[in-house]
């Protein structure tokens, strides 16, 4: 049975502006100090409401998500710069592919894949999961040199940020993994805060899968961190080492 809607005694906040709208013109009326502070972008942008956006920015993904069904996710990163049919663009496609195809096996539609959105790996993972039928998310972000939304980002589940805090957040609040393929220093960024909250705590543990162990270690001396004595050696249990798609499946069970 249905639950019976609300009835809300407010007006809703479209009603408000336009019925603000149809006050008569006069200096006091057109003044910006005379508009509805929810319905004033410049005074939205104004440096003192930086908190209030921080707060918008958080809030808009959430409410949409919960509202599009999605409760589990499993995160996707690497580099903008990796070509299509190069090894690593194939091994995320087939990766998210694999795992969005056994969730809707198990009947599970409230799985997603979520991905920064933009080209390279990200795209990867969003065309698998589009061509295994499923649903995957994109966390665009302004930049200098902007970045269109790949194309098989649902459209529904696309999202634009400002902050680089705010996206990295909505990266892990529903993920069951998170998958690292090789990339550059956004990647090194994400994948050292995920294992910085993962070590301390601040998230529960994740399976954190690096693909490709030669190019990572080739890159970071994860022993000599621990020779050093700057992370303890059940630390590096956080990583796990995987090659291929099926690999990572497997090591999430998918």
């Amino acid at each position: 049975m249905t639950a019976p809607q609300r009835q809300q005694p407010f007006a809703t906040a479209e009603e408000e502006a336009a019925q603000a709208a149809q006050a008569p013109p006069s200096p006091q009326t057109t003044s910006p100090s005379f508009r509805l502070a929810f319905d004033d972008p410049a005074f939205l942008r104004r440096d003192e409401m930086r908190a209030l956006r921080l707060a918008l920015e958080m809030a808009k993904p959430e409410i949409l998500q919960e509202e599009a069904g999605i409760a589990t996710t499993v995160a996707l990163f690497g580099s903008s710069r990796t070509l299509p049919g190069s090894r690593w663009y194939e091994e995320a496609r087939r990766f998210a592919r694999l795992l969005t195809a056994a969730a809707l096996a198990r009947g599970q539609d409230d799985f997603a894949i979520v991905t920064g959105g933009g080209p390279g790996i990200m795209e990867a993972g969003n065309r698998g999961a589009a061509e295994a039928g499923g649903k995957s998310v994109g966390l665009s972000i302004v930049l200098p040199r902007e970045q269109a939304p790949n194309p098989w980002v649902t459209p529904a589940l696309s999202f634009q940020f400002h902050y680089f805090g705010i996206r990295k957040m909505q990266f892990l609040i529903r993920a069951r993994a998170a998958a690292f393929f090789p990339g550059g220093f956004g990647t090194l960024d994400e994948l050292f805060e995920t294992l910085t909250l993962a070590q301390t705590g601040k998230i529960r543990p994740i399976p954190i899968l690096l693909f490709g162990r030669a190019w990572w270690e080739r890159l970071v001396r994860f022993d000599a961190l621990v020779a050093e004595g700057m992370i303890e050696p059940p630390d590096l249990d956080l990583i796990t080492w995987v090659e291929t798609a099926e690999e990572g499946a497997a090591a999430l069970d998918a």
